[in-house]
């Protein structure tokens, strides 16, 4: 089998589907990575995968140049003649499954993980795009050949309300995995009613939460409880939700959070603090927050779509209001006050992360529906029927 991956950016491959490539590559498969340009291609490259740049600006509104990439598209699956195509994003989906229909290639897969901008935002931009976008989505996804990943069931949800693509058709698979035991030897929170270390580590964007993160920490300091306010991560300029980096650095001259910037080793930060936070507004399944429950931390985030497939209030983390730092701030304050509640929250949330969020189990799900539309169709009735979501 011959796949090609293709996302809108190559940091995206490096993070979140390299060991899917590596995967499918061990496994005899043939792999092409496609993405648009980026220091992260060569990474790819230096693990023995192939990579190619593709002419592709995320935040493009000129046909011309949108048309001009869409035919770029079709002649490198042309060229290439994949068994299937699996895109990543709306966007990717988007073009790489009509670019597969119109090369002939039968076999789409797109993973989609949350709604994006053009569906979550209020600006006019995304308003004048979404009928448009929703349109071409209907058509980018139908087909016999076609298969839609969700990774929660909210999404789910929507998507069918929607009438976006047929249901028969949908797949849950929660998240790109995260590889557990990297994280297993992080040392338990040290939430012991000393100085509290909280941590959230995102791509710099509004629909993050950022900004009411920094008023919980403001919140927190005026009330006199000592927390040390982490901020990983760093800004995507291509997102039109983007937070400037001078209103990051007015945060920090100000006393209210310390900006780590990028991080690489994220099991080394994750061992060094108490509490992960992401107060997020809507979520596909964040990778975030399964790192962290994977080290036995603590979680707060938002009871949105996606967010609460990772964590169960009070079980294995704490659940808060979108867009309230008030509330993020008392939750702060609790397992700060509560640490003995802390550590069980941290060791629930440790187990249900290996139990369910695992890589092994997002890349074996993910290849079983590879063989269901690579494999001889009389074959593929049967692992079709077994691997129909069921609701």
């Amino acid at each position: 089998m011959k796949a090609v991956l293709f996302a809108n950016t190559d940091w995206y491959l490096y993070n979140f589907r390299r060991s899917l490539a590596l995967s499918l590559q061990r496994a005899g498969h043939d792999v092409l990575l496609i993405s648009p340009d980026g220091p992260y291609g060569s990474k790819l490259r230096d693990l023995g995968l192939r990579w190619e740049p593709l002419p592709m600006q995320r935040r493009s509104l000129n046909v011309f140049r949108e048309l001009a990439l869409l035919w770029y598209l079709v002649r490198l699956l042309r060229r290439e003649q994949p068994d299937l195509v699996h895109g990543f994003t709306i966007k990717c989906a988007v073009y790489g499954s009509l670019a597969a229909r119109m090369a002939g290639i039968s076999a789409r897969i797109n993973a989609v993980a949350g709604m994006g901008y053009v569906f979550t935002s209020t600006q006019w931009k995304a308003r004048l795009l979404r009928p448009i976008v929703r349109a071409l989505l209907r058509l980018a996804l139908g087909g016999k050949g076609a298969r839609l990943i969700l990774q929660n069931a909210d999404d789910v949800a929507l998507f069918e309300q929607a009438r976006l693509v047929d249901p028969e058709h949908i797949r849950l698979i929660r998240g790109s995995g995260v590889d557990c035991a990297k994280f297993a030897n992080v040392p338990e929170a040290r939430t012991d009613g000393t100085r509290l270390r909280v941590l959230l580590a995102c791509r710099l964007l509004w629909d993050k939460g950022v900004d009411e993160y920094v008023e919980a920490s403001r919140t927190l300091r005026e009330r006199g409880c000592a927390i040390d306010a982490l901020l990983a991560g760093t800004s995507d300029p291509g997102n039109p939700a983007a937070i400037p980096e001078s209103t990051v650095r007015g945060w920090v001259n100000e006393g209210a959070l310390t900006w780590l910037g990028h991080v690489e080793d994220m099991a080394s930060l994750l061992g060094s603090v108490d509490v992960v936070v992401l107060p997020s507004y809507r979520e596909g399944l964040p990778r975030t927050l399964v790192e962290a429950a994977a080290c036995g931390l603590p979680l707060i985030t938002t009871d949105v779509p996606g967010c609460r497939e990772v964590v169960t209030d009070g079980v294995d983390g704490l659940l808060v209001p979108v867009k309230d730092g008030e509330a993020l701030a008392r939750a702060i304050q609790r397992l700060r006050d509560d640490p003995d509640f802390a550590r069980r929250l941290g060791r629930a949330a440790r187990i249900k992360a290996r139990a369910q969020f695992d890589e092994r189990i997002v890349i074996e799900r993910t290849m079983d529906l590879y063989a269901e539309l690579c494999q001889p169709q009389e074959q593929s009735a049967t692992s079709t029927q077994a691997g129909r979501l069921t609701h």
